[in-house]
């Protein structure tokens, strides 16, 4: 069996954790320069070296983002920024600039080089030529179908690992490649600024009637024309893996660690189903408790991308923003005797119907019948952020340290 990775995204330290908690092989995150991702906290060195430190002494592996395009005010940075990264032990740079990969052959560094999907792969003398210019791994367009990546697949060196995205959030233009928010905000989508103007909701107006504005469609709240669905393919893992992919890649380095953590679960859960099929020689097939998992943090509607042919279905004409359906509650920090010990992070009240999610296990759903604060004291709600308390929980299952507590909600966002 080749190896199957589960590969998480981080924006913050507290998402880091949350990846590698539940059970992430490895992690892909950005320094405070070229990367694709200005929006999230991102790492300075200091926290790059904690990142590194933490996630090597969970054997899981660290993928520096290395993917915008550097201007000529920006590639005097570029020596210094491989060099330290390299020292400080990132497994691999993620590129996508031809000059940025012979800097990085120059230097003759030793980590790993992964082709970003901003270099849009999308056939094998692409990715043979990036192989003999020192690429241990493409990530692929999002644009290619299974066919194509089977292609791929069979006509490069088979230590070229191939890595493909295969849930989050989709992009309106190829592989991320767009200007629209440059030209209608001065934010570059390129260099990690996008506005997002492909969720916004656009109408007509005529030349000579100003002011007047017209729904693209005959609808009232207007279209959102541009609106990609979110990409979700963990129903199809076995095909991605029999058509050569190694490495799943999970997009959200500008989302939440509730995010993180519930996707991370989601896919690591499913990629040891798959490994169980392989070995034993059986049907991959996913069980609804994890299938439903992938709707319980903020979406858009999913659909499958490319994976099949051109989409018939990939665009969501009403409205451009996500539903949620739970909130985080609370983190446990301990259990032990009937009760656990938490943090709290949004009210909740006795009487509630909650659930713990466990790494690798089932969401455990009960009603709150106690609670007490730290000292405690009988209480029936929660409400101070970050305030510590006690719930009664009777059941014979073990609860880890940094499990998350929530409830459901319905939010239109």
């Amino acid at each position: 069996m080749n190896e199957i990775e589960v590969l998480s995204p981080a924006g913050d330290f507290e998402s880091l954790k949350s990846a590698i908690f539940y059970g992430a092989d490895a992690v892909y995150l950005g320094g405070l320069i070229f990367g694709m991702r200005a929006g999230a906290k991102n790492f300075s060195y200091d926290m790059l070296e904690k990142a590194v430190s933490l996630a090597h002494k969970n054997n899981v592996k660290i993928y520096l983002t290395c993917n915008t395009i550097p201007t000529n005010d920006e590639v005097n940075k570029l020596k210094d920024f491989l060099k330290q990264s390299e020292e400080i032990g990132v497994d691999a740079l993620i590129v996508a600039d031809l000059g940025t990969i012979f800097e990085a052959k120059k230097l003759n560094l030793k980590t790993q080089l992964h082709i970003s999907t901003q270099f849009g792969v999308v056939n094998y003398k692409t990715a043979n030529a990036l192989y003999e210019l020192g690429a241990k791994r493409v990530v692929l367009a999002r644009e290619l179908s299974l066919g194509d990546i089977k292609i791929i697949r069979k006509n490069t060196p088979k230590d070229l690992e191939l890595e493909c995205f295969v849930h989050g959030a989709v992009c309106m233009s190829f592989s991320g490649r767009c200007l629209i928010s440059s030209y209608l905000t001065n934010r570059d989508a390129n260099r990690g600024q996008c506005a997002q103007p492909c969720r916004w909701k656009y109408h007509l107006v005529e030349e000579k009637r100003p002011g007047e504005y017209f729904p693209v469609i005959e609808d009232d709240r207007g279209s959102y024309i541009l609106n990609c669905k979110d990409l979700c393919l963990i129903d199809y893992l076995d095909r991605l893996y029999d058509a050569g992919v190694c490495s799943f890649k999970i997009e959200g380095r500008a989302k939440s660690s509730y995010y993180v953590s519930i996707i991370t679960n989601a896919y690591k859960m499913a990629t040891n189903i798959l490994k169980d099929a392989i070995s034993n020689n059986k049907e991959y097939k996913l069980p609804k408790e994890i299938r439903d998992e992938i709707y319980t943090i903020s979406h858009r509607h999913y659909h499958t991308g490319f994976l099949f042919g051109k989409p018939q279905d990939g665009q969501f004409f009403e409205n451009g923003g996500y539903v949620r359906y739970y909130n985080v509650v609370a983190v446990v920090l301990e259990y032990s005797q009937n009760q656990i010990f938490c943090k709290q992070k949004n009210k909740f009240s006795v009487g509630e119907e909650i659930e713990i999610i466990s790494p690798g296990e089932k969401p455990i759903s009960f009603k709150v019948e106690k609670m007490f604060d730290e000292n405690k004291n009988l209480i029936s709600n929660v409400p101070n952020s970050e305030m510590l308390f006690y719930i009664s929980f009777d059941r014979d299952v073990e609860i880890k340290p940094g499990s998350l507590i929530r409830k459901k909600v319905s939010v239109n966002l």
